[in-house]
Order: structure tokens, then C-alpha cells, then sequence
């Protein structure tokens, strides 16, 4: 692989110790905590691909006629698809639960993480919207942690390139409280181009931003993010989805397990659970 101007070094010298990893789903671990970004790739077969495909267009006419064209435009969420894992197809819960995406978000959480939040996204051509501006993922969050507290996996499921509107990253961002200076912005700012399949992934507090679609095509994706338990869920999962056939570890994922207790009697109640572990 070759820079722009001349091939990459590969030698050094006065280096005591230097990181190895022994599969790519650690060095894109890594990544993230160095740069606050990478790209993962799913290993979703080509007809699984389709699959989500077509389920996340027939969830979204479903979600078009129960909520309102109209209703959903004056709330600026026409081209949001909320929770889509509650009234979508099993294929938005394979999204969430992709074996690589957990590998890394393992080595990255400390501790139990759970699935925060999952919604469908589209960016319709010429449009400006919201997600065209910098923000972070934890929005109005000025502060840093040692390690994340919340990750941004982004699933691609169109390619996602530089005339699409591909997603812009201030790499390193997340290790800052502030927002960078417009001359900061300016040098720095990387559009990731990502093909279909693939998960973007960032740290929460890495700043960030969507950018314009100047082909004829909508670009679509499911974005997912993951906290700490700590993190209330943007929409209630346990009271949405059916326990039925989970394993603990997804009844962990999904938040059954993290819920906010309804009185004193379930708070006790949980915790006598606890006890018997």
C-alpha cells in the first residue's frame, strides 16, 4: 500500500515496543481507540445482503403508513426509520447481533454493553438535512473517558462514497473535550467511503458528520449505537421485543436485564436475583 507521494516506511529504529495483533478485528479495535473510527467488515453472505435490503425497504413503507408522511415530516423523521428491530423483520436483529461487530465491541467496551439504540437512515439525493452538521453521537457531551462509554456502528447498506454523501470524521476527536477550531476542520476532516456490508465504526464522542448526496440514488443504512447499561435506551427495546428465545447474552444486549425498576418491590427483586448468581 502506497501513500500519495512515496511508499510507506517500514522501517524504524529507537521503538521499544510496538503493538501486534493476531486478526484484523484487533487492529480495527485499535483503530477506533487511536482514531476514533474504522470500517469492519460484516462477512454477511451476498443473498443476506439482499435480504436486509429488501426488509429495510418494506419496514419503511410500513413505517410510512402507520406513522404518516405528514406527521413524520413536520417532526423532521421522513427519512428516519426508528427501532426497527421491534416492527421490522429478524434481519435488523442479525444486525445488531453480528458476530464481528461483537468481537469488537467486546474488546472495546469494558464490562456489558447494550444495544442503545438502532435506526434506519436514509439520505435521499440533493437534501440537506440535520445529519449534515458535526455532532457527536452522546449530543451537547463536552468530556472525555479513558475508554468508551458508547460506540457508533453504522451499517452500510448501500456503498457509501464520496459523491453519496459519505460520512465525514474528525479523526482523533474523541480524545478532546472542546470542538475543534474551522481551521482544525479544515486540514483534517476524511470522508470514509465504505462498501455495502460494511460497519462504520466510531467512538460516540468522535465529531462527525453526514454529507451530500449529489448522485440520483437514496443512500441507506442502519445505525446502532451501544452504551454502558448506565445509558437509558433513546426507545424502550424489553417492552418492545419478545423474550422468547433469546440467550442471556442477548437478554444483556437488548437491555432485559438493565431496566429501570417500577418500584421498590422490583428494585428488591432484582437484586435477590443477583444474589443467586
Amino acid at each position: 500500500m502506497s501513500s500519495k507521494f512515496n511508499n510507506i516506511p517500514e522501517a524504524f529504529y529507537g521503538v521499544i515496543n510496538q503493538d501486534q495483533y493476531k486478526s484484523e478485528i484487533e487492529e480495527v479495535a485499535d483503530q477506533v481507540r487511536r482514531l476514533g473510527y474504522a470500517i469492519l467488515d460484516s462477512d454477511f453472505t451476498n443473498k443476506e445482503l439482499q435480504d436486509i435490503s429488501n426488509e429495510f425497504n418494506s419496514t419503511r413503507k410500513n413505517y410510512l403508513i402507520t406513522y404518516g408522511e405528514d406527521r413524520l415530516r413536520s417532526a423532521k423523521e421522513l427519512h428516519t426509520i426508528r427501532a426497527p428491530l421491534t416492527h421490522g423483520g429478524s434481519e435488523f436483529i442479525q444486525l445488531a447481533k453480528n458476530l464481528n461487530l461483537s468481537s469488537v465491541l467486546s474488546m472495546l467496551i469494558v464490562g456489558k454493553y447494550i444495544l442503545n439504540q438502532q435506526n434506519g437512515i436514509i439520505n435521499p439525493p440533493g437534501e440537506s438535512n440535520n445529519p449534515i452538521s458535526w455532532h457527536r453521537d452522546l449530543p451537547y457531551q463536552h468530556y472525555v473517558s479513558s475508554s468508551p462509554l458508547a460506540l457508533n456502528a453504522l451499517f452500510c447498506i448501500d456503498d457509501f462514497t464520496l459523491e453519496n454523501g459519505s460520512t465525514f470524521v474528525l479523526p482523533a476527536t474523541h480524545k478532546e473535550v472542546n470542538f475543534p477550531s474551522t481551521g482544525f476542520i479544515n486540514r483534517n476532516a476524511i470522508q470514509v467511503e465504505a462498501k455495502a456490508g460494511q460497519y462504520i465504526l466510531m467512538d460516540c464522542m468522535l465529531f462527525h458528520s453526514g454529507g451530500l448526496n449529489r448522485t440520483d440514488q437514496e443512500r441507506r443504512a442502519v445505525n446502532h449505537v451501544f452504551t454502558i447499561p448506565y445509558f437509558k435506551q433513546q426507545i424502550n427495546i424489553p417492552k418492545n421485543i419478545s423474550a422468547a428465545g433469546l440467550s442471556e447474552e442477548e437478554m444483556d444486549l437488548f437491555g432485559f436485564n438493565y431496566e429501570e425498576p417500577g418500584s421498590i418491590n422490583q428494585y428488591l427483586t432484582s437484586r435477590e436475583k443477583k444474589g443467586d448468581e
